[in-house]
């Protein structure tokens, strides 16, 4: 089994190669190619890599190449982990949001947008030359925004599962706090990326118990804490909803922590810089902790997981997705990519059922596919009055004075990414 991870010189990578050498009855590989136009960093992360497999007694090969093309040829599995302009755009991301009064963050809101807007037709492009290399291939996105991102694979036809680390974060939580096994959590999650709500939390599998009622009258602070919203709120919800619900439950809160602190962006290249001066240690052979502090928690077994499933092989059959709806939120058109506890399997990946939704949570979501439309078209056909649409569609924007704004500001930001500015 080949695989191959695009972004391969990403400080998140060991965590992957963790993941695969640990993991290596659930998905055996054989080849591991990673591919990256930094060959700085790629030699660094493969080295480590390297040392990785070799602790752990993998026999499995890896190749470090910036060669695309060469890098996918016969892989069974492409994993897309990749960033458009580097720390440097994301520090742009959520900053230029903020001085229109608006949430600087790099997936959702303006920043968002601009992300999307360098993002998908890089991802395209790779996509069609694996498409090209092996037409069975399965391609496994983790590159954000990934809801906007797997909605273009799809539309253009490509064998996609999106990918997140929310669902598997909160269910190594929860398992944590009610003292079981993570593999015994089921959730019922529900939303769209970086939008969604766990309305369930069952011990044993999708029709067990419901026990989420127990765990927020017994944990319900230690879950608040994590999520920095106030526990009452949570106790009125009945629900959990993902962090990312903060930008838009306490928005203007977000906004002046924001502006009084170091961006995110700023933090992560401090760490980066970190571990790529650890991974250039040749006695270094194990993740380090700081990787911890990057990001991407449990990405690894998550991805060790989904690969497994759509290759065959003996990864888990119900598994937290990016996928179309087909009707599984009836008030959301069939291909809005919806994240949601899945059937997956070689043929990819079917939504199981979904209770009814509270129109509380369903509005948001029908409101942001609405923004996710608007996005994508401006993505794949460019042009100022369609960025300024988007940006007027998302509930974080809304205003059409900050639409305006936030239209000068991301196209100036973003000109040598964008083929239409």
């Amino acid at each position: 089994m080949k695989l191959t991870v695009v972004g391969g010189g990403s400080t998140y990578t060991p965590e992957l190669v963790d993941g695969f050498a640990r993991l290596r009855d659930t998905l055996p590989v054989e080849e591991l190619v990673l591919v990256d136009p930094a060959a700085d960093r790629l030699d660094l992360v493969g080295g480590l890599a390297r040392r990785i497999f070799a602790r752990q007694g993998h026999a499995g090969r890896i190749v470090t190449t910036s060669d695309l093309d060469a890098a996918v040829d016969g892989a069974d599995a492409v994993l897309l982990q990749l960033r458009v302009g580097g720390q440097a755009a994301r520090e742009r991301d959520e900053t230029w949001p903020l001085e229109c009064g608006c949430v600087g963050q790099e997936t959702t809101g303006a920043g968002g947008l601009a992300k999307a807007l360098r993002t998908v037709p890089v991802v395209l492009d790779i996509a069609d030359r694996v498409r090209r290399a092996n037409p069975d291939a399965w391609i496994i996105d983790f590159t954000n925004p990934v809801g906007i991102v797997t909605r273009a694979l799809l539309r253009a036809g490509h064998r996609a599962v999106g990918l997140c680390n929310v669902a598997i974060g909160l269910q190594r939580k929860f398992a944590a706090l009610l003292g079981v096994a993570p593999a015994d959590v089921h959730l019922d999650h529900v939303g769209l990326n970086h939008l969604t709500w766990e309305t369930g939390v069952r011990l044993g599998g999708p029709e067990a118990e419901d026990v989420l009622p127990r765990l927020l009258a017994e944990h319900g602070d230690t879950v608040a804490a994590d999520l920095r919203l106030p526990r009452p709120l949570l106790d009125r919800l009945g629900v959990v909803p993902s962090y990312y619900l903060r930008y838009y439950y306490a928005h203007d809160e977000v906004v002046d922590e924001l502006r009084t602190k170091p961006s995110r962006a700023a933090e992560v290249a401090e760490m980066e810089r970190q571990l790529l001066q650890m991974y250039g240690d040749p006695a270094l052979d194990e993740k380090p902790a700081l990787l911890a502090r990057r990001g991407g928690a449990y990405y690894s077994e998550a991805a060790v997981d989904l690969a497994a499933a759509l290759l065959g092989g003996s990864g888990s059959p119900y598994q937290v997705v990016n996928t179309y709806n087909r009707g599984t939120l009836p008030f959301l058109p069939d291909d809005a990519v919806i994240e949601v506890p899945a059937a997956v399997g070689p043929k990819g990946a079917a939504p199981l059922p979904v209770a009814a939704v509270d129109p509380l949570y369903a509005g948001l979501m029908a409101n942001v596919t609405a923004y996710e439309d608007l996005a994508l078209d401006a993505a794949l056909r460019g042009g100022r009055e369609r960025v300024f649409r988007a940006l007027l569609a998302h509930p974080l924007v809304g205003q059409y004075a900050y639409a305006e704004r936030l239209t000068d500001r991301l196209v100036a930001h973003n000109r040598e990414h964008l083929a239409w500015a």
